[in-house]
């Protein structure tokens, strides 16, 4: 009997032995990779973020170039902004939302009556190389350390970082509702009949 308590205990342990090893082997494999991985733990949000708003600006540029005059006043629906209220609202935003982190407002700039200040296509085109301007100087005048330092408006771990990606990701979605107000109207984006070009020249 005593041979079989012992044999039992021994199996137990070693069963427990076992699933112990088991339930380690990831974790020291995880740890392992952790170690093995030499990749910095932080890119240059600064140089990426430029980069990445400076493409999205060209595209809605070129677009503004390619789309008539007379399509400016285009809605989709009564309750939707027209081409002219979506290109004012992508430059005013870029006024108001690096306004959160204390970038002052250009002499002029109305941000109340800004989205509705022209249908003009020569003069909406000007207004998005400004406010491309002051973003990218605004910007490009931040140390690597502000994007870290707190903006505590906007809650206790907001950072001015986390307004620069506000932006960002605001550039993308209002490009994107440019490019399905273009298709509509049977308008191809110009980069994209670029690439076509490329691609069968």
């Amino acid at each position: 009997m005593k041979s079989l308590t012992v044999s039992i205990l021994a199996c137990a342990f070693f069963a427990a032995a076992t699933m112990t090893q088991a339930a380690t082997r990831p974790a020291q494999a995880a740890q392992s990779a952790q170690s093995a991985d030499k990749t910095a733990p932080s890119y240059d949000m600064k140089g990426q973020s430029a980069l990445d708003l400076d493409g999205v600006n060209k595209k809605v540029v070129s677009l503004a170039e390619a789309l008539p005059q007379d399509k400016y006043n285009w809605r989709p629906s009564p309750d939707s902004r027209s081409f002219a209220e979506v290109f004012l609202h992508i430059a005013s935003e870029r006024y108001g939302i690096l306004g959160l982190m204390g970038a002052g407002l250009p002499a002029g700039v109305d941000l109340k009556t800004f989205e509705k200040s022209t249908t003009d296509k020569a003069k909406i085109i000007e207004e998005l190389n400004k406010s491309w301007d002051y973003t990218q100087k605004t910007i490009q005048g931040m140390a690597n350390a502000d994007f870290a330092k707190a903006v505590p408006k906007l809650g206790p771990d907001a950072n001015e970082g986390d307004v620069v990606y506000i932006l960002v990701s605001d550039a993308h979605e209002h490009l994107g509702q440019l490019v399905a107000y273009a298709r509509v109207n049977g308008i191809v984006p110009p980069w994209t009949a670029a690439a076509a070009a490329r691609k069968n020249p």
